[in-house]
């Protein structure tokens, strides 16, 4: 552990029985303590000053009304970092590098620099490279660094310092130990904070590591795998600026899930970034019923790609000779140029836009047909053949009573480059000419199409040759409102078919504009809980990120879905092969060690072979349990949870129990949250009541579950166990 500082933000004092001699260096060490807090008030004051006149210089360029589009640019960027300035409030200095060289450097939630653009910056972005070493500095690797300062606040005043030498002393174990543990103690309130100011190493490596390819990231409870992963997308938007063009997409496990981080990106000032489930990641479409583990498992296998593309491929016309009927005659394209036509509309492209390719081919096949047979019949009549002759006075009389002026052509037969092109455009706007293209080649609705698939015996065995007879049965015996597993195969079918989505205003925040987008492509996307991605899930992930930017956090231990894996390798096999990254967290900074001494029993039978985190702190409450029968549960349950507010008033309290328990627990907690292990998952409080673990652990992948339930508190676990009526 590291050595104490004299500078810390505990309330140094006299005691009254200290010996005479020990009072000079208490009161010295009160007076240094005073000292540092007011210098790193009076530097608080000044960067609080310089942040809001910048903001106000701001808020008067943007009330400007402009036009011009380079402007309204402009104007976008400015109302981002105008956003910025106007969040940072809290927090908006919290730490201090001294260089051995003499240099001071104040870290912070944004950049600042004072009047005089080309000096050093007065308060550096914590995302800068500069601010690196505030976050990895050692004793052993101090990196030109004599001393970090952590600064805590309140609002606009400075409470506390806690200083770390980098001078040779002993490594301290944790990066800013004091703050750290001082934050982890801190009640919980029911929405995630930033962690900027006591990120640790091991989490600042994966922060900013290179956005190249995918990144799984394996953490157990506690070991800040969500703080990680949203802070990484504020350093990727922070370095990489074209990213904020396309958009960061964050995927989360629940919607619970989201409002829990939902302020802490834009705490950080980033707002080009779209939060969603993978239920909801479909435009329009939503969940409508629930469905059993067994039907989950099958349709989120990767199978199902294959499939629906196979499917696709068999709704695509086959080559024939076509007859169109064109102004009162009939033209023949013959199937060879058909087939040549069909192949070069096809060529990877979605079944949608290939038939709007293939129409524009079939409108210059037809006007080269017209072109072609009056060219033809000209020649004819210059042979003298009365009857082709007739056939052409007609055709002048026709064009002429349609309003059509006589042109060179109309005198000898051949159609000028101007004409021939009127034609084709004449052609592509008919409507009997698209009419006869949708009889031909049909357009389709992804939802209806998977309905019909579904709900076909024959066309499940012949495009999922893979599903098993009592699998195929069991599919097409499912209702026709979507279930969860069901959006991942409506996404794939979708983009198989390539429908075309209406154009998105330009004035938007990039945000709103990828948010109703279906097709939209994303800079990176981050991915909380991952483990819990079926196989088709992850599909509709690479979807989003063809360049594969991708940060995927979870533990592969805690998975609870219906999918088969368990193992990362076998989770992303599908989908990446082995071409990606993998990174650990192995500290648990979240969940006491009282409680993390449970696990470990619990992970071996939930078939782990992963040890537990390590756990870095203790709150000295040891994990009790109280015993009630079935008829004694809920009563017994809502008197601990009494007993826990009380002892964490101004804290949170929640409840985790198996899902056939939580109706009867609802009925007497209404003012504490109560979940199923699933639900719970990524949420946490200072206290847990965790009720009737037996019932938990016997639910499909029960050990994985009670893990995440063991795992929840920041302070003090109960549990009430279930016995036998007396």
């Amino acid at each position: 552990m590291r050595q104490d500082s004299a500078l810390h933000d505990g309330t140094a004092g006299v005691s009254e029985g200290a010996p005479d001699g020990e009072r000079p260096t208490v009161v010295a060490e009160d007076a240094a303590r005073q000292s540092a807090v007011a210098e790193e008030q009076a530097f608080l004051d000044l960067a609080t000053a310089r942040r809001d006149r910048v903001a106000d210089h701001l808020r008067t360029e943007l009330s400007a009304v402009v036009l011009d589009p380079v402007e309204q640019a402009r104007q976008r960027m400015l109302r981002q970092q105008y956003e910025e300035l106007r969040r940072a409030t809290d927090g908006l200095v919290f730490g201090r590098l001294d260089g051995r060289d003499g240099t001071v450097r104040h870290i912070g939630r944004i950049g600042l620099r004072d009047d005089d653009m080309d000096s050093e910056p007065l308060l550096l972005d914590w995302r800068a490279a500069a601010a690196r070493p505030f976050y990895t500095a050692t004793a052993v690797d101090p990196q030109g660094q004599a001393r970090r300062r952590h600064i805590r606040t309140t609002g606009p005043t400075v409470v506390g310092v806690d200083d770390e030498p980098l001078d040779g002393a002993l490594s301290a174990q944790l990066v800013g130990e004091g703050a750290l543990l001082a934050a982890l103690d801190e009640r919980r309130t029911g929405r995630m904070s930033t962690a900027i100011a006591t990120l640790q190493r091991e989490q600042d490596d994966i922060i900013r590591a290179e956005a190249t390819g995918p990144l799984i990231v394996q953490g157990g409870p506690g070991t800040g795998k969500t703080v990680v992963a949203l802070h990484r997308v504020a350093y990727l938007l922070f370095a990489h600026r074209t990213m904020a063009e396309q958009a960061v997409l964050v995927l989360g496990p629940s919607p619970r899930f989201l409002r829990y981080i939902a302020q802490v990106l834009p705490a950080l000032g980033e707002t080009a970034v779209v939060s969603a489930t993978c239920d909801t990641l479909l435009p329009g479409v939503r969940v409508g019923r629930d469905e059993s583990r067994q039907l989950a498992e099958i349709k989120g296998r990767a199978l199902w790609q294959t499939a629906l593309e196979s499917y696709v491929t068999s709704l695509l016309p086959r080559p024939r000779e076509l007859k169109l009927r064109w102004e009162g005659e009939f033209y023949a394209i013959p199937a060879a140029l058909v087939a040549q036509a069909l192949a070069s509309a096809v060529q990877g492209r979605p079944y949608h836009r290939a038939r709007a390719v293939f129409a524009e081919h079939l409108h210059h096949l037809l006007a080269d047909a017209v072109v072609e047979q009056r060219e033809t019949l000209m020649a004819e009549m210059e042979e003298g053949f009365e009857d082709i002759l007739a056939r052409v006075d007609r055709d002048l009389t026709r064009e002429q009573h349609v309003g059509r002026a006589p042109t060179g052509s109309d005198v000898d037969g051949l159609l000028s480059e101007e004409e021939v092109e009127d034609l084709r455009s004449r052609i592509a706007a008919s409507a009997s000419i698209a009419r006869f293209v949708e009889s031909w080649w049909p357009t389709f609705d992804a939802e209806t199409l998977l309905g019909t698939l579904l709900t076909d015996h024959a066309r499940l065995a012949r495009f999922a040759p893979l599903l098993s007879p009592a699998e195929i049965t069991a599919v097409a015996a499912e209702p026709t409102a979507w279930a969860s597993s069901d959006i991942a195969l409506l996404d794939a079918l979708a983009d198989l078919l390539g429908t075309d989505e209406a154009p998105q205003p330009q004035g938007e925040f990039v945000a709103d504009r990828a948010r109703r987008q279906r097709g939209w492509v994303y800079g990176h996307v981050v991915i909380d809980e991952a483990q819990e991605l079926s196989e088709m899930q992850w599909q509709m992930v690479v979807r989003r990120c063809p360049s594969r930017s991708i940060t995927a956090v979870g533990d592969i231990d805690q998975a609870e879905a219906a999918h088969r894996h368990r193992s990362w390798a076998e989770a992303v096999q599908a989908v990446f092969g082995d071409r990606w990254t993998a990174a650990e967290l192995t500290i648990c900074y979240r969940t006491p060690r009282e409680v993390m001494a449970l696990t470990e029993p619990v992970l071996k039978r939930a078939g782990s072979h992963n040890a537990p985190p390590r756990a870095v702190r203790s709150t000295g409450i040891t994990p009790w349990e109280l015993r009630a029968t079935a008829a004694e549960l809920a009563g017994t349950a809502a008197q601990a949870v009494h007993e826990l507010q009380q002892r964490w008033r101004g804290g949170t309290v929640g409840v985790i129990a198996p899902a056939e328990r939580v109706g009867v627990l609802l009925a007497v907690l209404s003012d504490v949250p109560v979940l199923t292990a699933t639900q719970a998952k990524g949420l946490e409080w200072d206290a847990t009541l965790l009720v009737d673990p037996q019932g938990i652990a016997a639910e499909p992948r029960g050990w994985n579950g009670l893990y995440v339930a063991l795992t929840r508190c920041t302070q003090e676990l109960g549990q009430v166990i279930l016995t036998p009526a007396r």
